[in-house]
């Protein structure tokens, strides 16, 4: 069997890997510590070590050191995670052995793509269409799926939801699932009690605080009366449910209740290490890391609600320079090959909407990353997105930092292409 060394990993992430490793039949081998990281190395001289550092590479320079200086352990390969390092740092890692830094949010996707080709071993993952995001607001974590079940997402997000609660020391956490866009079927079962199995886990979360907003019927009958998740209520819309759940909310205006503490980003929010985002083409390797300087970039956002332009303006001017556009028509009108790093936009805008952007730039051939930002979560409209070329489709409310990273995500997925 072969064996993989985790070093230093913190507790959601660490049983993850344990997890995921179980199931492609891997020994996992845990040390907690530099201290006892190396006499463990030395004792099973595993396939792979793979270490998180907290905060610099200097933390973990003595084992790095010792290992290399080890005639049977100098040519084990390193993986590492940890915070965005300078180049520098990460071309030094490479003699001492390390062969991928990944930078969180982990995606797991391109992780165990890595890992595999390590241990010689394809490692299964679900590769099924499906936009799972969490927010956090108030004391309510929103989990809102479009598109499909992916189990790889499903099963990371217990651990997302429990780093969640430890970082945002939520005393009693509440948590709205938002799948109204799904339509699902007998054949969804097994991964639909996957999802409530993961939702439930956490013990702090009480299914008394659980709402499934849905309009599906399967997904109604599958959990009423099923004891095992009895307690948890399906509803068909969000207001019906708020006066519940949030604290104080007695409140005659619904609406005001919604914008005021359910769609106002909460800026100090912890979203943890888990990324349920999963993207080839946004692995980083030891060759280099988000390489853009702040404020080099031209961005473009593109709305009609004053609301949302001035809270897009905000969140990208801490990475460039920003361009508004009150509406599509003067937005392809204005727009030539080569002015902007890339767009964020709206969808449903009058007379020119986010997709007659994206047709519009197809048409003449102007080769421009667009981010779409809207509350639009039905799958059609989604895939046709994609399809046009869209390269991320984030649902609102984001906080500004999740867009922020975004973005330079795409930018450097298209200069590494």
């Amino acid at each position: 069997m072969k064996n993989v060394l985790v070093i230093d990993a913190p507790p959601m992430l660490r049983e993850f890997l344990k997890e995921k490793f179980t199931e492609e039949n891997v020994a996992v081998e845990i040390a907690d510590s530099q201290r006892d990281a190396l006499p463990k190395f030395l004792s099973i001289l595993p396939e792979l070590v793979i270490i998180n550092i907290e905060h610099s590479v200097g933390d973990v320079l003595e084992f790095l050191e010792k290992k290399q200086a080890d005639p049977n352990g100098k040519k084990i390969p390193i993986i590492m995670t940890g915070p965005l390092i300078e180049q520098y740092e990460v071309t030094d890692l490479v003699q001492y052995g390390v062969i991928k830094y990944f930078t969180r949010p982990i995606k797991f996707d391109i992780f165990f793509d890595s890992v595999g080709r390590v241990l010689h071993s394809a490692f299964a993952i679900d590769t099924t269409k499906c936009v799972l995001d969490l927010h956090l607001n108030h004391d309510i974590i929103f989990v809102e799926i479009a598109m499909g079940l992916n189990r790889e997402k499903i099963s990371l997000l217990k651990y997302k939801i429990s780093e969640m609660i430890d970082n945002n020391k939520l005393t009693v956490p509440k948590i709205i699932l938002m799948m109204s866009d799904l339509s699902l079927s007998y054949v969804d079962g097994l991964n639909l009690e996957l999802l409530l199995n993961n939702i439930t886990a956490d013990r702090r979360v009480l299914r008394r605080n659980i709402k499934v907003l849905s309009f599906d019927k399967f997904v109604y009958d599958f959990i009423d009366g099923h004891p095992v998740y009895e307690g948890i209520q399906v509803v068909k819309e969000l207001s019906s449910v708020l006066n519940s759940l949030i604290e104080g909310g007695s409140t005659s205006n619904v609406q005001e209740l919604i914008t005021d503490k359910i769609l106002a980003a909460e800026k100090d929010a912890d979203l943890g290490s888990v990324d349920l985002h999963f993207s080839a083409d946004n692995g980083h390797s030891i060759s280099g890391k988000d390489e853009l300087a702040a404020g080099s970039l031209k961005v473009a956002v593109i709305d009609t609600d004053l609301t949302v332009i001035k809270f897009l303006k905000q969140a990208a001017e801490t990475i460039g320079e920003v361009s508004i556009f009150l509406s599509g028509k003067e937005f392809i009108s204005k727009v030539k090959p080569g002015e902007f790093d890339i767009a964020i936009t709206g969808m449903y805008m009058p007379e020119v909407t986010g997709l007659d952007i994206l047709k519009f730039l197809i048409d003449n051939r102007i080769d421009l990353p667009v981010i779409v930002y809207s509350n639009v979560v039905q799958k059609e409209v989604i895939m046709q997105t994609l399809r046009l070329g869209a390269s991320s489709y984030l649902v609102k409310p984001q906080p500004p930092e999740v867009i922020v990273q975004k973005a330079l995500e795409v930018i450097n997925a298209k200069r590494r292409a």
